[in-house]
């Protein structure tokens, strides 16, 4: 049968559906607050969720909206209240919710609601590009979408500074406007047409590295300024150089000044090192679930050697570090040694090396707790998860390094099954 969610602060609530359903003989999954339907919704893969909408942490048509935005919709969810209304089912149901029940639920009504929710099918529709949007979690990403969308309110030219490639169509794509045309002017090196603009007309025009423009491209770039008004089109340029580097190649200054009159500059992420595990995990799901790669979720160790690489090469180097991982690991849960594997064949440094570098630049908790980790990521690899060796490598009572490997938050669990 169906693998299901169910998504209820009350425990008795979550108890009773789990065992009504499991009667039916659907396969339940139990989840008390939004961070654990969020870590289920990963791990799981439901088939239909039942999620309440009242729930201490995060509400959930909140949660509802924050997996439409991320493109995590990809199953059919019935919302539940005690404290339903007319408004509520509504709010639900426009954001994505299939269905709506209010508590208390009957027998009758609750088995009704999951056969035809779970015969829903989506409106076919192509898969939606990445935005910002879906880092609604990060401080950091938040800010960006709100400094772009600032910039861009009075202007129809953004350039985006120290970003190229996929990071630059993911900002482009948060400004363009919903069902509204995109062209790539770097996709064509041929002659742009009038008409080309007017099918356009509208939309967005986007340029993924000025750098690599030729002769005939700027001209393109040239005639799509004069008629930007016309056609009420955004053009978003992206440069990881200086502007004089444009002027160093030969570009018109006119052209150059034209595009440099409003900018915004990516943050670095070698400032910001924290919220790394967190875009690189939404980078991932997007992977899986938009972009057809094969079901990958990081372990803690992973996540955590992410957070503590240097990243040279910043959102580049990151976007093509997920993908590269997504595609390469061997295994379901991607683990330290597969990021090691990527970043040693990247950089040609040891890995050890490379990971140790951040520490210096951490308060001395935070790096004091990653070189922990890092140290029994170590001996817990060397030892096969083997704990009785472990605890004699580390000069630990077992007790002692049992608790001490939770609070580190290494999965303690997938080492027991290791273990010899």
């Amino acid at each position: 049968m169906a693998q299901i969610l169910v998504v209820d602060d009350e425990m008795g609530i979550r108890e009773l559906l789990s065992e009504i359903l499991t009667d039916e003989g659907h396969s339940v999954a139990l989840a008390e607050n939004a961070a654990a339907a969020r870590k289920a919704r990963g791990e799981k893969r439901p088939d239909l969720v039942l999620l309440d909408i009242w729930m201490p942490d995060t509400d959930g048509i909140s949660l509802l909206k924050e997996w439409s935005s991320a493109n995590l919709l990809t199953m059919p969810v019935v919302m539940m209240s005690g404290h339903g209304t007319i408004d509520s089912a509504v709010e639900a149901t426009r954001v994505g919710a299939v269905d709506f029940l209010e508590k208390p639920i009957s027998l009758q009504k609750l088995l009704q609601t999951v056969k035809k929710a779970l015969k829903y099918e989506a409106p076919s529709s192509s898969r939606p590009p990445l935005t910002l949007d879906a880092f609604a979690r990060s401080p950091l990403l938040k800010d960006l979408k709100k400094r772009l969308e600032q910039a861009t309110a009075n202007t129809r030219v953004l350039l985006l500074k120290s970003a190229t490639g996929s990071i630059a169509e993911i900002c482009a794509r948060t400004l363009q406007a919903p069902r509204t045309s995109w062209l790539d002017l770097s996709a064509s090196s041929a002659p742009l047409s009038q008409e080309m603009l007017e099918n356009a007309a509208g939309g967005l025009l986007f340029i993924a590295d000025l750098m690599l423009f030729g002769r005939l491209q700027q001209k393109n770039l040239a005639f799509a300024l004069e008629r930007l008004d016309r056609y009420n089109l955004r053009l978003v340029a992206a440069m990881s150089r200086p502007m004089s580097a444009l002027l160093e190649a030969g570009w018109d200054p006119a052209l150059i000044a034209r595009l440099g009159d409003v900018w915004v500059a990516l943050p670095q992420l070698s400032g910001h090192v924290d919220e790394v595990p967190e875009i690189a995990a939404l980078v991932l799901s997007h992977l899986v679930e938009r972009h057809g790669m094969p079901p990958r979720r990081f372990s803690t160790g992973a996540l955590n050697a992410l957070r503590l690489h240097h990243w040279q090469g910043e959102w580049m180097e990151l976007l093509a570090t997920v993908k590269n991982l997504a595609i390469g690991a061997l295994e379901e849960e991607i683990t330290v040694e597969d990021v090691e594997n990527i970043v040693q064949s990247d950089t040609g440094a040891p890995p050890r090396a490379v990971l140790s570098m951040p520490l210096f630049n951490q308060p001395l908790r935070e790096a004091r707790e990653a070189f922990e980790r890092q140290y029994f990521e170590h001996h817990l690899r060397n030892e096969r998860g083997n704990m009785t060796r472990v605890a004699e490598r580390t000069g630990l009572e077992r007790t002692h390094l049992y608790r001490k490997l939770k609070q580190l938050g290494l999965n303690l669990e997938r080492r027991l099954d290791e273990t010899e």
